[in-house]
């Protein structure tokens, strides 16, 4: 992990600012928790990609948490808040792990992505599985509840991401 630099917390306070603005602006929004954002994941993955893997999920877990102090309470349950907004939104720090051209940051920003998908499920399954209509397997219904945002997310990630990378990579660290 990088040394810690006045620089680089700057820049992580005004990532998770901008990231927490951007995640009111929902285009959709799940009954129980999810939305689909106007790339409220970016200014995290960025930042990640920019500053590597360890102040990536640093910076994510931070924004996990004021998503969970600033937004609306579904559960307060310790594994849902750990779960859908502290690992969840740490997990989106993996896009640092392969930051060194245009194809890296795509698979980063997948890995990091995946892993917010990942605990999400995990948290469905375990916390929200009562709320699976009868019949349906826990499993599914987190799977589906969860991708349901998570891969339009993943989109617009994607596309903003590969339009800010170029600009991005030219700042000096």
């Amino acid at each position: 992990m990088k040394q810690i630099s006045t620089k680089m917390l700057v820049e992580a306070g005004i990532m998770i600012a901008l990231a927490q603005i951007l995640s009111y602006v929902k285009i959709f929004e799940a009954p129980y928790g999810g939305s689909v954002t106007a790339g409220s994941m970016v200014p995290i993955l960025l930042f990640a990609i920019r500053w590597g893997v360890g102040p990536g999920i640093l910076a994510g877990t931070v924004y996990g948490a004021l998503q969970f102090i600033l937004g609306p309470k579904y559960s307060f349950h310790i594994l849902s808040i750990v779960l859908d907004y502290l690992a969840a939104f740490g997990l989106l720090g993996f896009a640092g792990l392969f930051r060194r051209n245009l194809k890296g940051v795509y698979a980063g920003t997948f890995l990091g992505i995946l892993g917010r998908f990942i605990s999400s499920v995990l948290s469905g399954v375990i916390i929200w599985a009562s709320y699976a209509p009868e019949g349906t397997n826990p499993w599914v219904y987190s799977i589906v509840y969860n991708g349901a945002y998570l891969l339009p997310e993943l989109l617009i990630s994607f596309i903003l991401v590969s339009i800010l990378y170029k600009a991005f990579k030219s700042i000096p660290n």
